[in-house]
């Protein structure tokens, strides 16, 4: 008969819970081993079957992992801020702490189904307060050693949710999260120093085992570049304009210089500019794009002359029109360039637009036709003529620094992370404003800062935040002098919550700091991390940077908080496409787990191909699935084929079993594992008898997979209590 999956799932769940069995303890005399998902934003709609996949990878390991005798650390929080259940209270009326409530409840409850080995003593959830109130403190902690800092800048701002949003949330122009297209607004933000770090979040990659791809990632979003700054003479005066070029060995060609729409420049000169009205107009234009549309390639280039001022290149001495183009971004280098259009395709195609002075000073192709880009000897280049680039290079540096008209410069694409959100559901920022004292932390005994219950949560058609129009919030006093003072109604991004929750599962209910810094000491750096591939530049980028501050205070023991990162692949809908809920593909693992059951939905999403490979959902795959279990069952529970007494016959296939299995799970092939371990059934079934420690052996390395029928199983051969602590086979 076949196993009731039913029945034998709640009875291990119950007995899990009822033990704590998976809750990790503080013992130091074992090897400790800390495995992390990155925990679910709980949203209404509740876990996909695109969860299970990453968080079933890390439970086998965290299984094999205790069966290996490790002090295992495998926790789950929940990420619960940010716009969605704001965007959901403003749509229905409900606050967003009590869908949010509803919301972690769902997901405990889909969680705990599916068997996951979580330690749930440790839960976190970003919007308590008793957690939050660290977030604040690592804030104040920030801004007292200079790295949050307010600032009146251009911010990308989405049109539909109405907030600034950090460049790493604005995808092709749009926001990420709702799709509405994302503009430049002047706000006064608090910003993150994350560039003081630039140079260290690319040298410690050297450190980390992770994918080739995410290290690539991290350094392009970083973008170090080497060149220098010059200055260039704004002419009849003793104003000059800096650029940043990677290239200054073709100062030579320069025949034009383009600012920014939003370049100072502009309002200095404006009594010398004689087309103030036009260049207004265009500047008006180009704030209502984004950064992505302005810096497109392919897209037709547009722009204006400055009329009525020029500038000089410093090595000709000529005098070159300065022309101002959407195309140059403030937020790069100094939000002006210098133009080389013989030698640079964008250049190259707004010189050809408007009729401007082309000159090659590199040997080879033909400028008539396009912008020569490779390399060449320098020709038209006065005393760089006949030298190669990195000869030229350091010839005109040093001229230049000689000169005083210049520099060496390393730069970085990198910006200073958007620390603020014009909305309600977010961690207040734990500062007022005095008009005498200035910004003013909120002392570090009055926190956690609580976020004020609230009945309306629509940000207003400026963006101002829901909280600006609470004045009984807002008016406080100063911590310094005792005047009066405002509260900051802006709160903290999503992103602040998730930057350092893997510190606080290590304690969770310290309230006297972070966490103990002997646990600290014993549980860190996180052995293993496995999350989806579209953190790679965002969240990844803001915990490295959080770790790095906390590790230069003395705080966190180790400078990169995750040793080993994984990125699974993506389920697709059984059509092949992106699961939503718009296409009507979306599969929810309840259904599967009340159909088939927990085991089945994990050993099938295992065998669906390479970890790493988005794979369709297949119906029949999950029926397969099933029928194997079964058939295990039946082999080890139901027939009388095991025996104390071994004849040999299956030795070869076992030890190949356990030798292949045990390093398969290791590199995360676990459907090569699973292969393996088929074929040993299909090879038992065809023996006379079954040696009843090598049935056991299977049992134990198919329960990282399969552990509620396994527990059974283990039960059914003649033991007690849990197979979770026993030991891993020998080959």
């Amino acid at each position: 008969m076949a196993y009731n999956f039913k029945e034998i799932e709640k009875k291990w769940q119950n007995k899990w819970e009822k033990e704590g069995t998976f809750n990790a303890s503080n013992d130091y005399t074992k090897k400790k081993w800390y495995g992390l998902i990155e925990f679910p934003y709980p949203s209404g709609q509740g876990l996909h079957v695109g969860h299970p996949r990453s968080y079933t990878a890390l439970d086998i390991i965290a299984r094999k992992r205790r069966l290996q005798g490790y002090n295992v650390l495998f926790p789950i929080g929940f990420d619960a801020f940010g716009l969605p259940a704001e965007n959901y209270a403003i749509k229905t009326n409900v606050h967003p702490k009590i869908t949010t409530a509803k919301n972690i409840a769902h997901f405990t409850e889909q969680l705990k189904s599916v068997g996951f080995s979580f330690d749930w003593s440790r839960v976190i959830d970003t919007t308590d307060p008793e957690y939050y109130k660290w977030t604040q403190w690592i804030f104040i902690q920030l801004y007292k050693h200079g790295l949050a800092y307010k600032a009146t800048m251009p911010i990308n701002f989405c049109t539909g949710c109405k907030v600034g949003l950090a460049n790493e949330e604005v995808v092709n122009g749009v926001c990420e999260r709702c799709g509405s297209p994302v503009v430049q607004k002047e706000k006064s933000q608090w910003m993150l120093r994350i560039t003081k770090y630039a140079q260290r979040l690319i040298d410690d990659l050297d450190d980390v085992d992770y994918l080739e791809k995410i290290k690539t990632q991290q350094r392009n979003w970083i973008g170090r570049s080497e060149g220098a700054e010059v200055k260039f003479k704004i002419a009849g005066t003793d104003e000059t304009l800096t650029v940043y070029t990677t290239r200054p060995d073709t100062l030579f060609g320069a025949t034009y210089m383009v600012v920014a729409p939003e370049h100072k420049l502009i309002e200095e000169f404006a009594s010398k500019i004689t087309n103030l009205d036009e260049i207004k107009e265009y500047q008006k234009q180009a704030a209502l794009k984004s950064d992505f549309e302005r810096g497109e390639m392919n897209k037709d280039k547009t722009g204006v002359e400055i009329k009525g001022i020029k500038a000089i290149n410093p090595l000709t001495n000529k005098e070159i029109p300065i022309w101002v183009a959407d195309y140059v971004l403030s937020s790069y280098g100094t939000g002006a360039i210098m133009a080389v259009p013989a030698h640079d395709t964008r250049d190259y195609e707004f010189a050809t637009k408007f009729g401007l002075n082309i000159i090659p000073v590199l040997e080879g192709g033909d400028v008539s036709k396009e912008a020569f880009t490779g390399d060449g000897v320098h020709i038209n280049s006065g005393f760089l003529n006949g030298l190669g680039l990195e000869e030229a290079k350091n010839k005109v540096i040093k001229y230049l620094e000689d000169n005083k008209i210049g520099e060496r410069k390393v730069n970085y694409k990198l910006r200073d992370w958007v620390f603020s959100r014009q909305r309600y559901w977010g961690e207040p920022i734990p500062m007022v404003h005095c008009d005498k004292c200035g910004w003013v932390p909120v002392p570090e005994n009055e926190l956690p800062l609580v976020l004020p219950d609230v009945k309306d949560y629509e940000p207003g058609e400026n963006g101002e935040s829901p909280l600006a129009k609470h004045e009984e919030w807002i008016n406080t006093t100063c911590p310094c002098c005792g005047g009066k003072a405002r509260r900051e109604t802006d709160t903290m991004p999503q992103w602040a919550g998730s930057s350092w929750y893997f510190l606080r599962y290590i304690d969770p209910h310290n309230d006297k700091a972070i966490a103990d810094p002997e646990l600290l000491k014993h549980w860190m750096p996180v052995d293993l991390y496995v999350g989806g591939p579209e953190h790679a530049v965002g969240h990844l980028l803001y915990s490295r940077m959080w770790n790095n501050y906390l590790y230069d205070k003395g705080i966190v023991p180790v400078k990169e908080p995750f040793k080993k990162l994984y990125h699974q692949g993506m389920i697709l809908g059984p059509n092949g496409v992106k699961m939503s809920k718009s296409k009507g593909n979306v599969i929810n693992p309840d259904d599967i787990v009340e159909a088939y059951g927990a085991d089945t939905l994990r050993l099938y999403e295992m065998f669906m191909g390479p970890l790493e490979a988005s794979k369709p959902w297949s119906e029949t795959g999950v029926e397969g699935s099933k029928k194997w279990l079964e058939r295990v069952y039946r082999l080890f529970v139901e027939s009388d084929k095991l025996t104390d007494t071994n004849d040999g016959s299956l030795d070869f296939v076992y030890h190949s079993t356990v030798k292949k299995v045990t390093e398969d799970y290791e590199n995360l092939g676990f459907n090569t594992a699973i292969s393996q371990m088929m074929i040993f059934i299909n090879e038992a079934y065809k023996a006379k008898a079954v040696y009843k420690p090598y049935a056991e052996g299977i049992v134990k390395m198919l329960s990282c997979i399969a552990p509620h029928i396994c527990e059974e199983m283990w039960e059914k051969l003649g033991h007690e209590g849990t197979i979770a602590y026993e030991a891993w086979p020998i080959y």
